[in-house]
């Protein structure tokens, strides 16, 4: 035996490792696309950025006062809370109002969209009237929706420090301002001056009609445990999580079933709170997103919670009207597939989720937003593709308790963006296919103090739980401040390319919520995104070649005269004369801190005359119905009863 020989057989075990370490490589590279593809592709958007009109005369802050035991971490602490929500609150038949939470002034704004008709009223804050509050709370959300059935748009506000407020549209109000809401208490209870009720911290809110009565339900999702996370009198009654992967105790989240409501001049709502919905390790989990959608066609909403700090959930609706139940799902096990990417097991730090059928196959797809810094804690984000070959198989699966989708962000190009939040999937261009938005960022300051976080990434999970042992991270400490929002095209031959630079969106500021609508009325969906200590955005749609599009506006019957109270969870199937098969919902409102518009909106591409669109709602009474209608490219308002008909 040569020398070489006997050289290369005892380094045998070495090169194959080289080669390996090589191929993994090469698999978990990005694909490329060249400066020409990425321009070309990003042609077909256009965005105008106009300014939103805020309210003056506030304090200004740049970051919160905090709990004693946060005083080292307080930037930490401050680093959400800038929420927004697109929606028609002024019953003009347009997504043109705006619903923001604003840290800087840790006050809720209603404004209108920039752009024409932005004048129809001033922008103002709402107000809590008579119910008790404090200054050691702050709003982190608003999501709109008419939660007493009166046909007017009301508004949830979620809080840092307290139990949510329903701000209930007063019908008849002409001009909309501080006193066309009347706030009543989610949960009732504490009767002030001065809020001293239950110290919920919450961020994560889904909307839609879980048990399957016909009436609007609520899941909240609390992140750290109930006490004075705000309270910078107090030293303690508060901790960190218990572990960076795996943590179970953070605060704990509810459901609302709907019980009953009244309108008029002084309207009402009530709800009935169900706390044994979810198992207590789920329950406890640090969730920052949320979002509820029927996947499997029996109209009963399924709802997966993004968890920081790992083991995301997916829950397969099993309820019946007035009982909410949920059945936790698991992704297939392969020796291929890590547990960190598996559905039910991951253990990464899911910070937003959205639904929507990305590869037009007829079935509902997920992303989900993660922490995926290169140099940083360099996860990935989750483009979960489901691999049933119909609905009917999708069903039979999730009976099982399975989840069949699996991650394909690598492949798809997906996979990298930042420290990653928000995430909304829209056409933007009405070409047919879903674009994905997704802010990104952290904490913006002048001194890295990604060093010192890599450090706590290696600690031990008995020590986390302390503040004490974090790293500092307070006012001029900067963690991810320079990342950017990306916006995620599909390329003609398939995977997506971030085309946020090339069209003016990349601002270097953090992000969190992002809301999508119609402001315009002219078929292309509109961005507006809240920033962190910054101004909220607002990105006019000025696509330059849109295709063809459905836009429905679907109302409940109601009173005369109103403009209707939107049919939430509705499914919608569009069928082009080519045969394709296209699908959306109305969306409650889901994700992290953005709410999109209750409209429904399928891009159609070149297709020209009528198309075939399948309509599927629960009425009032629970009762499930279907019609088909063939409409034209456009807007169309309907009223579903038990029968869909354009007004």
């Amino acid at each position: 035996m040569t020398t070489t020989v006997r050289w290369l057989r005892k380094q045998l075990a070495g090169l194959l490792a080289l080669v390996v370490m090589a191929a993994l490589f090469v698999a978990s590279r990005l694909p490329e696309s060249s400066a020409e593809e990425v321009d070309e592709l990003a042609g077909g958007f256009r965005f105008a950025p106009l300014s939103i009109a805020m309210p003056s005369g506030f304090p200004q802050q740049e970051i919160r006062e905090v709990n004693q035991d946060y005083t080292d971490i307080d930037a930490w602490i401050s680093s959400v809370g800038a929420g927004i929500a697109m929606n028609d609150l002024d019953g003009d038949g347009l997504a043109n109002d705006l619903c923001v939470t604003d840290p800087r002034i840790d006050q809720v704004v209603v404004t209108p969209t920039p752009g024409a008709r932005s004048d129809r009223y001033a922008p103002f804050v709402l107000e809590a009237g008579a119910l008790p509050m404090n200054d050691v709370m702050a709003p982190m959300g608003c999501a709109p929706g008419d939660f007493n059935e009166d046909g007017y748009m009301d508004l949830l506000v979620y809080y840092w420090g307290r139990t949510p407020i329903v701000h209930l549209a007063r019908p008849g109000e002409v001009l909309l301002g501080a006193g066309s809401y009347q706030p009543v208490e989610l949960v009732p209870g504490d009767t002030g001056p001065r809020y001293n009720g239950p110290q919920w911290n919450s961020n994560a809110v889904a909307i839609d009609d879980f048990d399957g009565d016909g009436h609007l339900d609520i899941y909240l999702g609390n992140y750290f445990q109930h006490g004075p996370v705000l309270d910078p009198s107090v030293s303690g009654g508060v901790s960190m999580n218990d572990s960076l992967s795996n943590a179970s105790n953070g605060g704990e989240d509810y459901f609302f079933r709907w019980a009953g409501a009244s309108g008029g001049a002084s309207p009402s709502v009530s709800f009935d709170r169900v706390d044994d919905v979810l198992p207590q390790d789920l329950s406890k989990g640090w969730v920052l997103g949320a979002s509820a959608n029927d996947v499997d066609g029996d109209h009963l909403p399924e709802l997966y919670l993004a968890q920081d700090h790992g083991r995301d959930a997916m829950l397969h609706n099993r309820s019946t009207p007035g009982t909410i139940a949920f059945e936790p799902l698991q992704g297939p096990s392969s020796p291929l597939v890590p547990k960190s990417k598996r559905i039910g097991a991951d253990s990464f730090k899911g910070m937003a989720v959205d639904w929507g059928d990305l590869d037009r196959d007829g079935l509902y797809d997920l992303f989900v937003s993660n922490i995926t810094t290169s140099f940083g804690i360099e996860e990935s984000n989750y483009q979960f593709m489901a691999t049933p070959g119909s609905r009917s198989e999708m069903r039979a699966q999730l009976q099982a308790g399975e989840a069949p989708w699996e991650d394909r962000s690598t492949d798809e190009g997906t996979a990298w963006s930042g420290w990653a939040w928000d995430v909304k999937m829209a056409d933007f261009d009405n070409s047919g296919h879903l674009a994905i938005a997704q802010t990104n960022g952290f904490v913006k300051g002048q001194h890295n103090r990604w060093p010192q976080l890599q450090e706590l990434a290696t600690s031990n999970d008995l020590v986390v739980h302390d503040p004490a042992w974090w790293p500092n991270v307070r006012a001029g400490d900067d963690i991810a401040g320079n990342q950017r929002l990306h916006l995620f095209a599909r390329k003609p031959d398939g995977g997506y390319v971030n085309v946020a630079g090339q069209l003016g969106l990349d601002v270097p500021v953090p992000t969190r919520g992002i809301a999508t609508g119609d402001a315009d009325g002219d078929g292309r969906l509109d961005l507006a995104v809240a920033r962190q200590w910054g101004q909220p955005a607002f990105y006019q749609n000025q696509a330059p070649d849109p295709g063809a599009f459905i836009g429905l506006k679907l109302t409940h019957e109601g009173p005369p005269g109103t403009p209707g109270s939107p049919v939430i969870g509705a499914q919608v199937t569009v069928t082009t004369p080519d045969g394709r098969t296209l699908i959306e919902r109305s969306d409650g409102g889901g994700g992290h801190s953005g709410k999109r518009s209750n409209d429904v909106h399928i891009g159609l591409g070149d297709v020209t005359g009528p198309v075939t669109v399948g309509v599927k709602w629960r009425d009032r009474a629970g009762v499930v119905h279907e019609q088909e209608l063939s409409l034209t490219s456009g807007w169309h308002s309907l009223r579903l009863g038990s029968q869909a008909k354009e007004k």
